[in-house]
């Protein structure tokens, strides 16, 4: 059966645009309740509940009333914990024994997008057969339980506090942070009033920005995305480390104390090796497409296993499970512990790599020398077509080929499309920088013109 609104990530669009509108996302939270109340823990035959949780953007008070009254129309209650990361709802989704979580959120993306992922009762991410569960109902009528059956709702003031004490529980060493100075960019996003409580309840002196989110400046110019603010505020306040998330808390970006930028794939390389050193680490580590070539290189150095899942969290959450590993993340900073938690978790990846500083005594510039980053370009062109048909358009298809000919075993080129934006991602590697900048422009170029046509 073929995906009609579930993305890799949920479903999301533009707010007031199929598919995110009221209307629909009213029968959205209908069609999840049905479902997962038919999935129930073990055929439990207590009520169903959703925990719902949001970003800051201002369509989140319209969606968030939008599930609860879908939630009530299916026999769902339904626990509202307002703007909170979506790690805390897959978090408190587990704890509090909920049929599902449900996460109002368009991560990275500008406000004006919303929505809607949900987890399982274990933290998860929805299998793809019960995804297809819902969209199979959502073609069907709506009709309402019996008005003695209708869902509650109720909010939970505790959630912010509840999920700051896990976090700090996810560092493992004895020694804190005194001493050491943070700048964290919370995006004006998810993590503006919990973020800052894990650093300095554990220590740190902490300079805070991103943190004054009014709905509409969330990832503008800030955050993981765009670490200008962070790179800046870290020389002027001569900080140990910054830490960026992005809108709904889900990954990190670091900047070391020079002002240099850290993507996910350090990040990774310094978990890993980390719980490599400790005997702890089940291999192997699973990066994606876009994961560089140096990482891996690194890590075959070490004897550690490398396996590149496709781009997405839940293609490299799916990798980790069948292989039983431990390890694996994306370059954007989506970052998978699963032996810290079930999802990706900015604040959880940023404990990790601060647990490893204060543990060796080193800064982030000794830990990563040993892995050489090979020259990367990614570009993005914006499109308003179909992306497989630009992808196929033969000057396309031409430009790929003249580039990976041109590259040879030396260098990788991947053309995709994105799978949250109207984007098609190009990306070029190999060891000439100058070469990769023009190769992938050549490509953007073709890519841009197919899509005037």
């Amino acid at each position: 059966m073929t995906r009609k609104h579930f993305g890799t990530d949920g479903i999301r669009g533009r707010t007031g645009e199929m598919p995110m509108t009221p209307d629909f996302v009213m029968k959205l939270g209908w069609a999840a309740g049905k479902v997962m109340a038919r999935h129930q823990p073990g055929g439990s035959s207590k009520r169903a509940t959703a925990v719902i949780g949001k970003d800051t953007r201002l369509s989140g008070y319209m969606f968030e009333s939008a599930l609860e009254a879908g939630f009530a129309a299916a026999g769902v209650d339904s626990l509202l914990l307002g703007p909170m990361p979506t790690p805390a709802i897959a978090y408190l989704t587990r704890t509090f024994h909920a049929t599902l979580g449900v996460v109002i959120s368009a991560s990275h993306n500008p406000f004006h997008d919303n929505g809607v992922k949900f987890f399982s009762s274990t933290g998860s991410k929805l299998p793809d057969d019960i995804e297809l569960e819902i969209e199979a109902l959502l073609d069907t009528d709506m009709l309402a339980v019996e008005p003695e059956q209708l869902g509650r709702a109720r909010r939970l003031p505790s959630a912010p506090g509840r999920y700051v004490e896990f976090c700090k529980g996810s560092f493992r060493s004895e020694k804190l942070f005194d001493g050491l100075k943070l700048v964290i960019d919370c995006a004006h996003g998810a993590t503006y009033h919990v973020a800052p409580n894990v650093f300095i309840e554990m220590g740190a002196d902490v300079v805070v920005i991103g943190d004054k989110p009014d709905g509409l400046n969330i990832n503008d110019a800030c955050g993981s995305t765009d670490t200008t603010k962070l790179r800046k505020a870290v020389l002027k306040h001569e900080a140990d480390l910054g830490i960026a998330f992005d809108g709904d808390g889900d990954r990190c970006i670091l900047v070391d104390r020079d002002g240099s930028q850290l993507d996910g794939d350090d990040i990774l390389y310094i978990i890993a090796t980390s719980r490599h050193r400790e005997g702890t680490l089940r291999q192997p580590v699973v990066g994606t497409l876009m994961t560089n070539l140096g990482l891996e290189l690194a890590l075959r150095d070490l004897g550690i296993a490398f396996e590149r899942a496709k781009v997405g969290d839940r293609y490299v959450m799916e990798r980790l499970q069948a292989a039983d590993a431990t390890i694996g993340g994306e370059s954007s900073g989506h970052i998978l512990c699963l032996d810290r938690t079930t999802t990706g978790d900015g604040i959880v990846s940023a404990l990790q790599v601060l647990e490893v500083m204060v543990d060796s005594g080193k800064p982030l510039k000794e830990l990563l020398a040993p892995v050489q980053k090979t020259p990367q370009v990614l570009v993005n062109v914006r499109i308003n077509g179909d992306a497989a048909t630009l992808m196929a358009d033969p000057a396309v298809r031409g430009a790929v080929e003249s580039a990976e000919l041109e590259l040879g075993e030396k260098g990788r080129v991947l053309l995709r499309p994105s799978g949250t934006e109207p984007l098609i991602r190009v990306m070029v590697e190999s060891a000439d920088e100058s070469q990769v900048k023009r190769i992938a422009e050549q490509i953007a170029d073709s890519v841009r013109e197919a899509a005037a046509h």
